[in-house]
C-alpha cells in the first residue's frame, strides 16, 4: 500500500470543500455510488429499498444538518459540485453508516468496526494521553482513505483521517482536542445530524468542554461512540444514541470496540449476526489486554504495535475479511494531544508504515 494520500484545503467553508471536492472528483463519485448501492442490500441495511426511499431520507436529515452547523453544510456543498454529486447523496455518503441505523427494520448483518483506545498521562513514562485507534470499513472503502489538512479562515487547523469526500472521521485540532470514534448499532435510529458533521464540530473547538458541549447537545441520527482528549490528557469515552449519551471519565485506560458496555445503553441496540458480535467482543478483549501488559510504558510506538496485533486467520484488531464478514483494517492513527502530533496510515496497520502529522503544519509543542 503506498503512502496515505494527503490533501491540505484553506479558504472559507465552501471554498474548502470545493478544494476536496476538484481534487477527488472521480473517486467521490465511485465511493458514494458504492454506498448508495449498499444501503439498498441485506449486508448493512434493507435488502430492496428502493433509491427514492432513502434519498426521502436524506432530504429529511437535511434541515437537522443546516440547524447544527451551517458552515459545514457550505463545505458540503463545496465538495457536491467540486466532484459534481449530488449533495443530498454526499450526506448519504459521509454519514452512512447512521443512514443504515435509520434504515434498520430489520435485523441485517453489519459489518465493520473499530478498536480504540485512550491512555491516561499516568501510563506514559513521559506523562502523556494518548487516543489510538484502527479504522474497520466495507473493503470496498479502503481505496479512499485519506488525510485531510484543513485551514479555514475561521477556528483552528484541523488534521482529519478521512475519506475522499467526507468531511472527516477521526482527528485533532491546533488546539490539542482529539476525537475518535466506534461504530455502535441502535434501534432508535432517527432523522437527526450524521457523525461526520459532530466529529469536525467539536474538532472546531479550541477548549475540551465546548467540544464535549457540542456532542452532548447533537440531535443525532444514530449511535457511534466518540473518544475525546485534550491537550492535558484529560480524555472522556461517550456512548451516544439519539436519546442518552453515557460519559466515562479516562482514568488509567479505556478501551472501545463496536458494542455497547453502559447498561443503560445495552437495552438500546439492535441485534446483530453472531459474526458480528464474536469481532467486536474478541477485539476488545485483545485490547483490554495488551493494555494491561504494558502498563505504565506506554508511548507511541506501543500504541502502534496495538494497531498491529494480528491473532491466527479469525478476529484481530488488525482485522482481514474473514468468511461471511467482509471487513478490513483500512487504516488507523496513534494521537498525542499534548505534543500536537498525529500518525496514520492508510491499509492494514500490520503491512504499512506510519506516517506524522501535525494540524496546520507547525512545529510540535514539545
Amino acid at each position: 500500500m503506498p503512502a496515505i494520500r494527503t490533501l491540505t484545503v484553506s479558504g472559507d467553508p465552501y471554498n474548502l470543500g470545493h478544494q476536496h471536492g476538484e481534487a477527488y472528483a472521480k473517486e467521490i463519485g465511485a465511493l458514494t455510488e458504492e454506498r448508495m448501492r449498499l444501503c439498498a442490500t441485506d449486508d448493512w441495511a434493507r435488502a430492496g429499498v428502493h433509491h427514492h426511499v432513502i434519498i426521502e431520507l436524506a432530504e429529511r436529515c437535511m434541515p437537522y444538518h443546516h440547524r447544527f452547523d451551517e458552515a459545514l453544510c457550505a463545505e458540503l456543498e463545496g465538495i457536491a459540485d467540486g466532484a459534481g454529486v449530488p449533495m443530498v447523496e454526499l450526506l448519504i455518503m459521509n454519514g452512512f453508516t447512521d443512514f443504515v441505523d435509520v434504515l434498520h427494520q430489520h435485523i441485517v448483518d453489519d459489518p465493520g468496526g473499530c478498536t480504540a483506545v485512550l491512555t491516561g498521562v499516568g501510563e506514559s513514562p513521559e506523562g502523556r494521553g494518548y487516543l489510538a485507534q484502527t479504522w474497520d470499513m466495507h473493503t470496498t472503502a479502503t481505496p479512499y482513505v485519506m488525510m485531510l489538512d484543513v485551514r479555514p479562515k475561521i477556528g483552528p487547523d484541523v488534521m482529519v483521517f478521512t475519506l475522499n469526500g467526507c468531511v472527516g472521521m477521526i482527528g485533532m485540532n491546533k488546539a490539542g482536542i482529539a476525537v475518535g470514534i466506534n461504530n455502535l448499532y441502535t434501534s432508535e435510529g432517527k432523522k437527526g445530524v450524521t457523525w461526520p458533521f459532530v466529529v469536525r464540530k467539536m474538532l472546531a473547538q479550541t477548549d475540551l468542554d465546548a467540544a464535549m458541549e457540542v456532542l452532548e447537545n447533537a440531535d443525532l441520527a444514530g449511535a457511534h461512540n466518540y473518544l475525546v482528549m485534550g491537550p492535558d490528557g484529560t480524555g472522556y469515552n461517550v456512548e451516544a444514541v439519539p436519546s442518552l449519551r453515557s460519559v466515562t471519565p479516562l482514568e488509567n485506560t479505556i478501551a472501545h470496540t463496536n458494542h455497547c458496555v453502559e447498561a443503560a445503553l445495552v437495552s438500546l441496540e439492535r441485534e446483530r449476526s453472531a459474526l458480528a458480535m464474536e469481532s467486536t467482543v474478541t477485539r476488545l478483549d485483545q485490547a483490554r489486554a495488551f493494555l494491561g501488559e504494558h502498563s505504565k510504558k506506554i508511548d507511541v510506538e506501543t500504541l502502534m504495535e496495538l494497531t498491529r496485533l494480528k491473532k491466527g486467520e479469525g478476529f484481530s484488531v488488525c482485522q482481514t475479511p474473514v468468511a461471511g464478514y467482509d471487513v478490513e483494517s483500512s487504516g488507523a492513527c496513534v494521537m498525542s494531544p499534548g505534543t500536537g502530533e498525529m500518525w496514520a496510515l492508510w491499509g492494514l496497520p500490520s503491512e504499512n508504515e506510519y506516517e506524522r502529522f501535525v494540524p496546520g503544519g507547525v512545529e510540535t509543542r514539545g
